[in-house]
């Protein structure tokens, strides 16, 4: 007579099964884990990235597009420019005085020699500054452009004259928003009702970009 009795599983089996079903929670909580604390983290960084997104796409809204002309002039020891050997032209102390001078800030661009003249070129975040020095006098000319926090800010997105240190915290942010994108696609894999419904509306959110892409950028 025929057993048709399921037979039960082997011990081995149900720690498998014991294994794999813990692994899976292990991998749900740390998903959690990260999407909260990591989007925390990330808010101030999405918050800023989104503001200077509109004000770049809009510069004119809240007068980032406004920017000062200063001029100045004067005089500085010609011992630093009149020597025939330009390696030893002291772009220190010239960049230096200037500092102290006229409170130029920005890290130094350029430096230009030629026969008559040294220019030197600072930049910042919405600032630059331009010093032209003749070589037989001392005397310089020196223009300022600064624009306002709008626009500060904007070149802070864009990471434009803004120094390494300020690159690593862009790298940095793209990193925590990876992060946070990927421990929520994780975390929608575990959620049954809502997971083909999540997945459809992202391929969607895709498609409509690449849409736009597609007919309004020339």
């Amino acid at each position: 007579m025929k057993n048709n009795s399921t037979p039960e599983a082997t011990p081995s089996k149900k720690k498998v099964v014991q294994k794999t079903a813990n692994s899976k929670k292990e991998v749900a909580k740390l998903s959690r884990w990260l999407h909260i604390y990591l989007s925390m983290v990330s808010f101030a960084v999405v918050l800023f990235f989104s503001f200077t997104g509109l004000t770049l796409n809009h510069p004119s809204w809240l007068g980032g597009d406004k920017q000062v002309n200063i001029k100045n002039k004067g005089t500085l020891n010609v011992k630093w420019v009149n020597n025939p050997d330009t390696n030893k032209i002291a772009k220190l102390e010239i960049v230096e005085f200037l500092r102290k001078t006229h409170h130029v800030k920005g890290y130094v661009s350029e430096v230009r020699i030629d026969e008559a003249e040294v220019s030197v070129t600072l930049k910042g975040p919405a600032y630059s500054a331009d010093a032209f020095i003749d070589r037989k006098t001392g005397k310089y000319e020196l223009s300022e452009i600064k624009m306002g926090v709008v626009a500060v800010m904007n070149d802070l997105h864009k990471g434009r004259d803004s120094g390494s240190g300020w690159g690593w915290i862009i790298d940095i942010s793209a990193v925590f928003l990876i992060l946070v994108s990927l421990s929520g696609l994780i975390l929608l894999c575990f959620i049954k009702k809502r997971r083909v419904a999540g997945f459809i509306t992202g391929i969607i959110g895709l498609l409509i970009c690449y849409l736009i892409y597609a007919i309004f950028v020339p």
